[in-house]
Order: structure tokens, then sequence, then C-alpha cells
């Protein structure tokens, strides 16, 4: 299963929460690993990157893949 991982701005348990609900939410996505201090969210899904992207990028955070 593909495991993306991204940065992204994250201030506090609120902002982290937001982007959990959203990608629990989303089809496809198996497993959420978010740490708030280091700013970094790893998702283990089987639906496209760039879906996965949005979906974050719809909470409001800016968010960057990372290679």
């Amino acid at each position: 299963m593909p495991q993306y991982k991204y940065t992204v701005a994250m201030s506090c348990s609120g902002c982290s929460n937001a982007v959990n609900r959203a990608l629990n939410k989303l089809e496809g996505v198996e497993k959420v690993d978010i740490d708030l201090e280091k700013q970094l969210v790893v998702v283990d899904a089987t639906v496209p990157q760039e879906k996965v992207l949005e979906t974050i990028t719809k909470t409001g955070k800016a968010v960057t893949p990372i290679a």
C-alpha cells in the first residue's frame, strides 16, 4: 500500500485533529499518523496522492508533499 508523507503547517492539536478527521473520512485511507511537533503527516492509502493532498488542502493548512 502506498505511503504518502507531507509537511503540514499545524500550530495546535485542533489543527492536527482537523487534518486527521478530514483524512479519516476519505475512502481508501487505511492509517493516518500525525506528528504535531515535526508538522509531519504520514498517510497509508489506496487513493492517489493528489486526492490525499487535496483533502489536506481543504482544511486550510499549508501542505507540502515530501518526496
